[in-house]
């Protein structure tokens, strides 16, 4: 796949994608029929006739697990966890062999950046000036209570102004009129670090349908000196080719379906917002940056892609699964301790935490509490349970089981005050507040408990070895496939 096109060719191929000829409005019907889809599980959707103009918007694109996988050139999230794991694990150069193994590893990512091309397929219509008119996309109203209408799915391009480092982020836009937006970052996003040193005027542009590994990858909180587009060659196994900008000095995905090009005044600030978030919440007004578009680039006949955020499941809860499986293994170069992760998409990815350890002295569960909140953008998290390593953190019920029974709520619980995210409505103080950490683990006599700690009550494996024998033979697989809710063993 080179580009966003060919991501929907393989979605056809695969059934994931349904084409939608019935003309339906951008404005709060689209969300709606793509709110009923993705709770449901169902394909991406392409509207080829949107109320009131003629771009094709597609919407659900990452909407399943397996579209996921797609969209990253994987079989599974847990396939694409491993090739990071053996990325990542160097190990000691003790050895010829090693030492080679490691070289040829570093040649081949070096091979994946970003290269420049003279042309790109983004800018074979080319808008400025007056003639930028952004009400000719078909952007969505998500939700009723929404300021308007926003671009949900941007790639937004913003250099350092010191070092000149690139970074690409997806900040939402609220378009205000035919050539302004609100630039939605918030204050601890890289991009808003770049506002606020640039001194003046900070240069942007926004590319909106891409290769799906390239909007991944906007979406990836990658260290700072880590080049999203590099990271996406490296999803992608290929480089990504990006294409000089008309009117600002920036460089964007060749073959992006629509581009915006544009600045930002640090001296500006307009009132963003409501706009019905993630979290299930609207997220309120407040006072953010407007992007001024001085031109418009884009393929002869585009293709808007969009999403919707609001309560889980959504479109983004496969993003956010996707996010936790590739870092996991870069967690543990700093937490080695850590056997696995699970976001619950109900918080919203950052709001709850639940990670198993192979647990070593006392208090090691508040250690890695408090290593996952000096940790990127984990310092959010409102809640983090630690449990055994045995315990799977993906099955809610076992988590549930262990909390309710191994902790003792005056000794096991951590009640700390730091950074929260610009969108928690709970706290008092905006950006800052209360958190909990959840000592789940079994407790031994050096942290306070004298008592006898009980053994879990599980079957021996040579009595289950010789029923899984006879299983067949006692007709109740039938009997239990029959119970309306039962499940085979």
């Amino acid at each position: 796949m080179n580009d966003l096109r060919d991501f929907i060719k393989v979605l056809a191929k695969e059934g994931q994608l349904k084409v939608i000829d019935t003309p339906v409005d951008p404005r709060l019907e689209i969300t709606e029929i793509a709110d009923r889809v993705v709770k449901r599980g169902g394909p991406a959707l392409l509207f080829v006739r949107p109320r009131g103009h003629s771009v094709p918007v597609l919407i659900n694109q990452f909407g399943t697990a397996g579209r996921m996988a797609l969209a990253l050139r994987v079989g599974s999230l847990e396939e694409l966890s491993a090739r990071i794991e053996a990325f990542v694990a160097l190990g000691p150069l003790e050895g010829l062999r090693e030492k080679l193994a490691t070289l040829r590893r570093l040649k081949d990512l070096a091979g994946l950046s970003p290269r420049r091309v003279r042309k790109g397929s983004c800018q074979e219509v080319v808008l400025t000036g007056h003639q930028v008119d952004l009400g000719q996309l078909p952007v969505l109203q998500c939700w009723p209570l929404d300021a308007g209408r926003y671009i949900t799915l941007p790639l937004v391009f913003t250099r350092d102004p010191e070092t000149g480092r690139r970074n690409v982020g997806m900040y939402r836009l609220q378009v205000f009129d035919r050539n302004t937006t609100g630039m939605h970052w918030h204050l601890h996003k890289d991009a808003a670090e770049h506002f606020r040193g640039c001194g003046g005027r900070l240069e942007v542009a926004v590319a909106i349908g891409t290769d799906p590994a390239l909007t991944y990858a906007a979406t990836a909180p990658l260290p700072r000196q880590i080049d999203e587009m590099l990271f996406a060659g490296f999803l992608r196994g290929k480089p990504v080719e990006m294409v000089a900008c008309k009117t600002v000095d920036l460089e964007v995905p060749a073959h992006a379906e629509i581009v915006l090009e544009g600045y930002v005044d640090v001296d500006e600030r307009r009132r963003e917002g409501p706009f019905g978030d993630h979290t299930g919440y609207y997220s309120l007004a407040d006072d953010y940056p407007v992007f001024h578009v001085t031109a418009l680039t884009h393929r002869r006949d585009p293709i808007y892609a969009t999403t919707i955020v609001g309560q889980a499941p959504m479109e983004d809860a496969y993003l956010g699964k996707a996010t936790e499986r590739l870092f996991l293994p870069l967690l543990r170069l700093m937490a080695p301790e850590v056997v696995d992760l699970d976001l619950p998409k109900e918080g919203g990815f950052h709001n709850c935490v639940l990670v198993s350890i192979k647990k070593s002295y006392p208090l090691h569960a508040r250690k890695v509490m408090h290593a996952l909140w000096g940790t990127g953008q984990l310092q959010f998290s409102k809640c983090i349970v630690v449990v055994d390593g045995e315990v799977d953190v993906h099955d809610y019920a076992q988590v549930a089981w262990r909390v309710l029974n191994n902790v003792d709520w005056k000794r096991d619980i951590a009640v700390v005050e730091g950074p929260l995210d610009v969108l928690d409505h709970s706290s008092p103080h905006p950006l800052w507040g209360g958190k909990i950490g959840i000592d789940a683990t079994r407790k031994w006599p050096e942290e306070g408990h004298g008592r006898e700690w009980p053994p879990d009550v599980q079957m021996s494996n040579e009595v289950k070895a010789r029923i899984d024998q006879l299983w067949s033979s006692l007709g109740l697989e039938e009997a239990l496939g029959a119970r309306p809710g039962a499940r085979s063993v």
